[in-house]
């Protein structure tokens, strides 16, 4: 039982990072990519529980979508960043 509760604590982790990701407008790939170099998230595990979350906030999502495509990447070090951001955001919550 403690397993399974674990699990899901890691995958509401994961969640709450992927939504900081969205809320600094990063991609998809973008996300993946600074979940795995930054928290140690592996890909899989951050694409799977994104598409969970398309699944569910379909519309949002769709409107995200329309406005990704429109703007311009953001550079590696803007990227950088942010994700350092939203690590030390994560453990001061888990701390609490």
């Amino acid at each position: 039982m403690a397993g399974s509760s674990s699990s899901a604590s890691y995958i509401h982790m994961v969640q709450h990072m992927i939504e900081k990701c969205l809320i600094f407008h990063m991609s998809k790939e973008e996300c993946v990519e600074a979940l795995s170099k930054h928290a140690n998230v592996t890909p899989v595990i951050t694409s799977t529980v994104w598409k969970e979350l398309e699944k569910e906030n379909k519309e949002f999502f769709k409107a995200y979508e329309e406005r990704q495509s429109k703007k311009e990447q953001m550079s590696e070090e803007e990227t950088n960043q942010m994700i350092q951001k939203i690590i030390s955001d994560s453990s001061k919550e888990a701390d609490d």
